[in-house]
């Protein structure tokens, strides 16, 4: 058997496409419209239906929900987000520590509402482990360590050697951190199930309907416009589509494998008991999980950017990344060296020019957005999304401010990315710092962080 590459996703190879809901039929109005089907635009719908039960909201896709980083994401619900520390730079570090924080009760959120609303999506609360296997690697888990200590997060544990061996048998681990905030799950059963909660609260989906334009209270489609107080764009790594946005967020490739089923015997020799989701301390880290129906699901780089801000066709991936992450793979687990690799694929995420999430509602327009996650928006999206609803409901005079229109990523500005070629070299260059980084990282007998990505990182932004 063949690997099966592209499709969209393993995720939807196991659940299959979903019923196509009905384009937009014409012009129309509403009080809300959103611009993407993805978590972004599913949670905030969601909320601000639960909210404000009377108002007309409706969401646009130009595919359907769940096409992109929703349905194609590695399935870690977990509490990191993108821009933390440039967040605590600029309004210090009590600030940040609410952001944290908050991104902590936003695991426990997502699951909540999956109770409640029936949704079963695979969750399993695992927590995160993330290992080091280098000097390099276990010198910078433990500032890591430590710095997640300092952002409130008294409940991260830090192991060495032999107690990482007994939650998850990673070859050559040398330490690891594990943080109770996070979970592995489904990422198409989370969105699908979304999108029906949503709309048996009463909003409208409207899939097979490409936004190409969104100007103040106004969203434009080649089948009509929705005219609303309140245009929101969700539209995460697709948002270099929209007409005047092809700078605004870099769409950052990540590509995943998919193991066949492990037997038992396999399992018994790796542990991962826990189900734990597992991601590794270099530069151009990996990260997995333990599925539901017992493969590995592992994801890392791959060919990190599209010349132009391409993206690309349904989720087909090259077959070097294809390889490297097989690489990955039998390098954490040396035992799975003839294991199949049944499934292969690729997805895009935003990255802003200072790496930095965001949420934004500009009051005297109505356009708002959310986004720039950099990878870490199946938790993150949730919180946007209930900033979204706090954000208009206090614009609108339902509310006044909350505790989440005060954090720090709120109406944060960032600056355009550099017209091409030169973000296509930039970006280039940096992943091969890192891939290089890594390389002599392995074979150093140092503690000290390879040079070049010290360097790499500085001139990114990152």
């Amino acid at each position: 058997m063949s690997t099966v590459n592209g499709g969209i996703s393993f995720w939807y190879a196991q659940e299959g496409a979903p019923a196509p809901r009905e384009p937009l039929p014409g012009d129309t109005t509403a009080d809300v419209c959103i611009v993407g089907g993805g978590y972004t635009g599913l949670w905030t719908a969601y909320y601000l239906k639960k909210a404000v039960p009377f108002l007309n909201i409706t969401v646009l896709e130009a595919k359907f929900c769940g096409y992109g980083a929703s349905g194609r994401n590695g399935g870690w619900l977990y509490n990191g987000i993108a821009g933390r520390d440039r967040y605590a730079k600029l309004h210090g570090q009590e600030a940040a520590v609410r952001l944290q924080q908050a991104m902590n009760g936003t695991v426990a959120e997502v699951l909540d509402v999956c109770e409640t609303e029936k949704i079963d999506a695979d969750q399993h609360r695992g927590g995160v482990l993330e290992v080091a296997l280098s000097p390099a690697q276990l010198a910078r888990l433990k500032a890591f360590h430590a710095a997640e200590l300092a952002f409130g997060e008294t409940d991260r544990e830090l192991y060495g050697a032999r107690e990482t061996a007994e939650r998850i048998r990673v070859a050559g681990a040398v330490g690891s951190s594990w943080t109770p905030h996070g979970a592995r799950l489904h990422p198409v059963k989370l969105v699908q199930g979304l999108a029906a909660a949503v709309e048996a609260l009463g909003v409208t989906i409207h899939e097979s309907t490409p936004v190409t334009e969104i100007k103040p209270k106004h969203a434009i489609t080649p089948y009509g416009t929705v005219r609303a107080p309140y245009v929101l764009r969700c539209t995460e790594g697709f948002t270099a589509s929209l007409a005047g946005q092809r700078r605004t967020w870099l769409p950052m490739n990540s590509s995943m494998i998919a193991t066949e089923p492990l037997t038992d015997a396999q399992w018994e020799s790796i542990g991962w008991d826990g189900r734990e989701t597992l991601g590794d301390m270099a530069h151009a880290y990996m990260y997995a999980q333990r599925t539901a129906d017992g493969r590995i699901a592992l994801g890392g780089r791959g060919v990190p950017y599209r010349f132009g801000s391409k993206t690309d066709n349904d989720g087909r991936t090259q077959p070097q990344t294809v390889e490297a992450l097989r690489e990955i793979l039998v390098r954490f687990f040396p035992q799975l060296a003839g294991v199949r690799i049944d499934h292969a694929w690729s997805g895009v995420l935003g990255v802003p020019r200072d790496w930095c999430a965001t949420v934004t509602l500009d009051r005297s327009t109505g356009l708002g957005w959310a986004g720039g996650y950099v990878g870490s928006g199946v938790a993150t999206a949730n919180l946007a999304a209930r900033t979204l609803r706090d954000l208009i409901q206090q614009d609108s005079g339902q509310s006044g401010p909350t505790d989440l229109t005060a954090l720090p990523w709120v109406n944060h500005k960032v600056r355009k990315w550099e017209p091409e070629p030169l973000r296509w070299l930039g970006v280039q260059t940096m992943y091969a710092a890192f891939r290089g980084a890594d390389r002599r990282e392995a074979t150093a007998h140092t503690a000290e962080t390879d040079r070049v990505a010290i360097l790499a990182n500085r001139l990114s932004g990152r």
